[in-house]
């Protein structure tokens, strides 16, 4: 059993290095570590960025120039669990900025295309709650929205 937990590695074609940089800029307690180049007969240019390490909110990434064959889909998303509004709109405006995409239901894509869900903390607990009504209303609200609006699903879910 791994006893130093997981480490996430993103495939790039040739972006690693800036989206490292990007993700230590918007997050806390993050950082850039040891980057690691291409030797020679290499699949890629000697000297080219093969790999770069970087923690991101106290997760460890790294992301790896590898070339065009791979891109992100939806079927894997990092969550971010906001306390308020305010941190909401920051992540949405921080991982939409420079092209990203928004999506349905508090997702989106970044400029590199990965995917990530910016939600209420709240949202888990609105959404199963066990009075049907409730649980129905809140979810409802959540899937007519695009970024999410913690007020408003708060009121869906109050009846208002």
């Amino acid at each position: 059993m791994a006893t130093q937990g997981f480490t996430t590695c993103l495939w790039f074609d040739d972006q690693a290095e800036e989206a490292a940089h990007h993700y230590v800029s918007i997050f806390k307690n993050s950082s850039v570590g040891k980057l690691s180049r291409y030797p020679e007969g290499s699949m890629r240019p000697a000297g080219t960025v093969m790999t770069v390490e970087f923690t991101a909110n106290g997760h460890k990434f790294v992301a790896l120039n590898g070339g065009p064959e791979f891109h992100f889909n939806e079927a894997i998303s990092f969550q971010i669990f906001c306390e308020n509004q305010e941190e909401i709109d920051y992540y949405w405006t921080k991982l939409t900025e420079g092209g990203g995409e928004p999506g349905p239901c508090g997702w989106l894509k970044d400029k590199f295309g990965v995917s990530w869900q910016v939600i209420p903390d709240t949202l888990d607990d609105m959404v199963s709650d066990p009075d049907p009504a409730k649980a129905t209303r809140a979810t409802q609200a959540m899937l007519s929205m695009h970024k999410l609006d913690i007020a408003a699903l708060e009121k869906a879910y109050a009846g208002e």
